[in-house]
């Protein structure tokens, strides 16, 4: 199963873009997880330009619209430089599938991980709040 940073990411940048002020316990609160988790992830959102905060201030902000704000964006945001997919290291040389299947999958992981990104491009932030309230 792929994790549930980009989802926790999405839970977080929506909270904050509909109630700034809001603690990491708070959020944290709403994801149902540690805040300890909240603050990692912020940490990288932080990083990706996407938050900002004051030190001293309870709160985050977004430093975009939502509507400026692709999930390819959020998703680049946690994970940088991961892949989707990857391959298990080491197969055996000696056998037609393991001196082979790493560059066989190469190819279909490449295309799947493109596909995706180009779905997240096409999906921004300001689209799942308004979905929120449906």
């Amino acid at each position: 199963m792929i994790n549930t940073r980009l989802s926790v990411a999405i839970h977080i940048l929506a909270l904050i873009a509909i109630e700034p002020n809001l603690s990491s316990n708070q959020i944290a609160d709403s994801v149902t997880t540690n805040p300890v988790v909240i603050r990692r992830i912020s940490s990288d959102l932080k990083k990706a330009g996407l938050l900002t905060s004051r030190a001293g201030v309870t709160g985050s902000s977004l430093t975009k619209n939502p509507k400026e704000i692709t999930l390819l964006d959020i998703y680049k945001a946690i994970n940088l430089e991961r892949e989707l997919f990857s391959i298990h290291e080491k197969p055996n040389p000696n056998c037609l599938v393991g001196k082979n299947i790493q560059k066989t999958l190469d190819v279909t992981f490449e295309g799947v991980q493109k596909s995706m990104e180009n779905e997240l491009e096409h999906n921004t932030l300001q689209e799942v709040i308004d979905h929120l309230s449906t």
